[in-house]
């Protein structure tokens, strides 16, 4: 048990560096700058705060904890390790890649990018430059990309299981133009981690030594250097309810990221299959976006209103739809006896008796369930259900690429202006959404 006391020292000063240095905190403050813009934007939609910013935050630093925790114990055992020339060229490259667009933050596109270019530089083995460019050449062809790879695979395993935990509580609903220029009625899955992850750099003199005999093995020595990481995972979804398309992408998620590390560890033993590890970092993670926006392209939009009733979009937590069990989805058919075809027959049909409703609901299955229930002052006005667009919303989102630029400027929605009442509603801008997944690293 010699080798317990160096490993506590060790682990001891790396959690120290990862509470002394900023980039967590600057993570965790960027994470409730995401929310907060979340939460403006459901107000603009539909002048109501479905979601805490401060709730959402906490959940994903507890999150961020957990699945830091148990990449850092896994990594530790397989023996993926990083080097300081790896940490600095994970760091440039996804700063480079922010200025481009959010997803391209993953840590799979960084590494496989990186695997790539390493590839080129070894077969253009006679190419020596000098100066700085010299040192950067020579760093990146002593990158160790199998562990850069692994690493980037227990990443996304963990994002999956973040992702099916935390997904459907993170769900906020959206409204956008379809694909005949109507509005129609969806929801943004957007979540954030901040991971204190904990990473092994081999070192020559001093550090601790691994009591057992790891996967890859770097050297004799060891230390823990702390890594602060921002994962992100970003869908758009029309065409399916928040938990079936969490369940969908989170188990994708997981496939891709157990090929990865399948692949990666393969390529620790024979360096030919590094090239295509570092392939299927990167074309893997950009299939996966590809087949969600074509899955939703050719499948046919949930939140639209029916021939008879209205189609529920959200329900509002606390609300007496909520506590009525009225979910996402189902079908407001009745009110009070009373067909309803629109919000103003809804408005009506409940002012019938403004003390008491009773409601028949249809299912996902199309099967009618029958609700009673009191109506208190000060309750909404529509027992806080958010309905499906009907094409006379003034604010609706127009989906485009997320930058970093987006993400940190919340005066975007400055540049909103209301249609004139002459003029037919518009699907504007009130904020870009990031409508494909993706890792963000700092």
């Amino acid at each position: 048990m010699e080798w317990v006391w160096p490993w506590l020292t060790t682990l001891g000063e790396a959690l120290l560096q990862l509470f002394i240095q900023p980039f967590y905190y600057i993570a965790v403050i960027l994470i409730a700058l995401i929310y907060h813009r979340q939460l403006l934007q459901e107000r603009k939609l539909f002048h109501v705060r479905l979601q805490s910013s401060i709730t959402q935050t906490i959940r994903a630093v507890l999150g961020g904890i957990l699945i830091g925790t148990i990449v850092s114990i896994l990594s530790l055992f397989l023996g993926a390790h990083l080097t300081l020339g790896s940490l600095i060229c994970i760091w440039a490259a996804t700063l480079i890649l922010s200025l481009f667009r959010i997803r391209y933050l993953c840590f799979a596109y960084a590494a496989g990018l990186l695997g790539v270019v390493q590839f080129g530089l070894n077969l253009a083995s006679g190419w020596q430059p000098s100066g700085w460019m010299g040192t950067i050449t020579e760093t990146l062809r002593a990158l160790d990309m199998p562990a850069l790879l692994v690493l980037a695979a227990l990443l996304h395993m963990g994002e999956a299981l973040l992702v099916r935990m935390q997904g459907v509580s993170m769900a906020s609903p959206l409204l956008f133009e379809g694909k005949r220029g109507k509005l129609v009625g969806g929801y943004q899955l957007q979540q954030f981690w901040a991971i204190p992850l904990l990473i092994l750099v081999p070192v020559t003199g001093g550090g601790a030594e691994l009591a057992w005999n790891p996967l890859m093995n770097a050297g004799h020595s060891y230390m823990l250097v702390a890594l602060p990481i921002m994962l992100g995972f970003g869908e758009i979804t029309q065409s399916m309810l928040p938990g079936q398309k969490v369940q969908i992408s989170s188990k994708r998620l997981m496939i891709y990221g157990a090929t990865l590390l399948v692949f990666s560890l393969l390529a620790a033993w024979w360096s030919p299959l590094m090239v295509v590890a570092a392939m299927i970092a990167f074309i893997g993670h950009e299939f996966l976006v590809w087949y969600s926006a074509f899955e939703e392209q050719n499948r046919s939009p949930v939140f639209v209103h029916p021939q008879h009733g209205l189609k529920v979009l959200a329900v509002i937590p606390e609300s007496p739809a909520a506590d009525l069990g009225i979910e996402a989805g189902e079908t407001l058919y009745k009110v009070n006896g009373k067909l309803v075809h629109s919000p103003e027959e809804l408005h009506r049909a409940l002012r019938m008796n403004p003390a008491f409703c009773k409601l028949e609901v249809r299912n996902h299955q199309g099967e009618s369930k029958f609700m009673q229930r009191a109506i208190y002052e000060g309750e909404h006005h529509q027992l806080g259900v958010i309905m499906a667009p009907d094409n006379h919303e003034v604010w609706a989102i127009r989906l485009r690429p997320l930058t970093l630029f987006h993400i940190i400027n919340l005066k975007l929605f400055a540049r909103l202006k209301k249609p004139q009442r002459d003029e037919a509603p518009l699907a504007l801008p009130p904020a870009p959404v990031a409508s494909d997944k993706g890792s963000i690293e700092m």
